[in-house]
């Protein structure tokens, strides 16, 4: 094998590692706004959860408001019936009366159990808005967190991703006329599986044989695609 062709090698080896090596780099450059995206999207699904929770524990609190608003009444009514037992003109109407303040005691008393049954629903409920609040709080440190890494990424992996790609266009120069074109033009149909080393005897991208005359061929400095893939082929050291 001459120079030419040797060189021919180790410019496709080349080109395969910096087009895996920007991909990597590509890749690790849009994970960071998804992170963040997540992060952001986390933050807005606490928030709205605990605004939720702090709608629902408001409404509880009405609800035992008018309970007790109830249970006053209830209680001044009571108190206005027993005045007016001392009032009674007759029997009938003091039996009357018993039977209202009776009635209206009994009223109470059910008033009463649910608006301690509602104050323990409010005392277990402020647990969970506060679980939701502490949630919410460590969710904001994340995002703050995952925003401060991905600026201070960013301009790294950037800064990277230029000086790979003009590593690449470099090494794109060191190819013939023909094999670039070739090239070039399986890149815009294939991206960066348009090239496949030969492992063993098989296809790196696909996996399936390939010829012993291919090989040969590829030992020879000619342009080889996988049959079954249509990579383009070369040989690993």
């Amino acid at each position: 094998m001459n120079p030419t062709q040797t060189s021919t090698l180790d410019v496709l080896r080349t080109l395969h590692r910096i087009h895996r090596q920007l991909v990597d780099l590509r890749e690790r450059l849009a994970r960071g706004p998804r992170l963040l995206q997540a992060r952001q999207a986390h933050v807005q699904r606490m928030e709205d959860r605990l605004a939720q929770f702090h709608a629902e524990a408001k409404a509880l609190r009405m609800v035992l408001d008018q309970k007790q608003l109830q249970l006053r009444e209830g209680e001044e009514r009571v108190q206005r019936y027993q005045r007016q037992l001392n009032e009674a003109k007759s029997n009938a109407e003091y039996q009357a009366l018993q039977e209202q303040i009776k009635a209206v005691q009994m009223a109470n008393s059910v008033l009463e159990d649910e608006i301690l049954e509602t104050m323990e629903k409010i005392d277990q409920f402020k647990l969970t808005v506060d679980q939701a609040q502490a949630d919410l709080a460590l969710a904001k440190v994340e995002l703050e967190k995952t925003t401060q890494e991905v600026q201070n990424q960013q301009p790294t992996l950037q800064a990277d991703i230029q000086r790979v790609e003009a590593e690449l266009t470099q090494q794109e120069q060191l190819l013939s006329d023909d094999i670039r074109e070739i090239y070039h033009r399986l890149l815009r149909q294939r991206g960066d599986e348009a090239l496949a080393p030969v492992e063993g005897e098989s296809c790196g991208g696909c996996h399936q044989q390939v010829p012993i005359n291919m090989i040969s061929q590829i030992k020879l400095n000619q342009v080889v695609f996988c049959k079954s893939c249509g990579r383009l082929l070369y040989l690993p050291e």
